[in-house]
């Protein structure tokens, strides 16, 4: 295992004076904790009692985040025809076409954008990219609103700071919340809101504890436990 810095040292023995923190006092420890000189980003991590090999008991959803991500706006790539093209280039997507884009991606292996949105008449075309986007997270998806006829709203909230989360095999989803900059009071906001989304994707074929354990880190920081029990008293 590597060497931490002193730095890292210092902030782990901070994080780790207590087992566990209040929602609100874990985030503040987060934020207070960061040490890099570039605006960390600050992640969750929610280990679920869920066994994501049985498909009934997939966790996924999306959340638009009161105070967005922070950092550069998400690149969109919209992939429609007609009166939808115009729709999306007015919402604010970057790049905008039919089969031309399906193309593109396919004989030069394009990846210039950050989320790909497509109208449902073209998903016969852009099924064909799964092998390049699926790996990426980048295949759109009626789930988590990305295969849609509503391509402005679609763009509008992946502008706005819209997440997309999936547990992981391990039953553990990550999500950024946020950037160390925003401070506790917005980074706990942004929090509350993807930790509700969370809770109400709650499978029906999940048994016993749904919410194992959360706790935050920022990019280069120490992981702080949360009390779940904080969490329940602010649902």
């Amino acid at each position: 295992m590597g060497r931490h810095g002193k730095k890292y040292v210092k902030a782990a023995a901070s994080a780790a004076s207590k087992p566990e923190y209040p929602l609100p006092e874990a985030l503040e420890l987060v934020a207070k904790s960061a040490f890099a000189k570039f605006d960390e980003t600050v992640e969750v991590a929610m280990r679920l009692g869920v066994d994501p090999k049985h498909a009934d008991q997939m966790v996924r959803g999306t959340v638009v985040l009161p105070h967005g991500l922070g950092g550069k706006a998400k690149k969109v790539l919209v992939i429609a025809m007609g009166d939808r093209v115009k729709e999306a280039q007015d919402a604010g997507a970057d790049f905008v076409g039919g089969e031309e884009m399906v193309t593109k991606i396919q004989t030069e292996n394009w990846l210039d954008y950050d989320a790909v949105v497509a109208t449902p008449d073209m998903m016969r075309s852009v099924g064909k990219l799964g092998k390049v986007l699926g790996p990426r997270g980048l295949m759109p998806n009626p789930k988590t609103g990305t295969v849609t006829t509503d391509v402005a709203k679609a763009v509008r909230e992946i502008k706005a700071g819209k997440v997309e989360y999936r547990v992981d095999k391990t039953g553990i989803v990550h999500a950024p919340v946020g950037k160390v900059s925003f401070g506790a009071a917005k980074l706990l906001d942004n929090a509350k809101a993807l930790l509700d989304s969370v809770i109400k994707a709650k499978p029906v074929a999940a048994k016993g504890r749904y919410v194992k354990s959360i706790s935050f880190s920022s990019t280069m920081g120490p992981g702080v436990r949360v009390d779940l029990a904080s969490v329940e008293a602010a649902q």
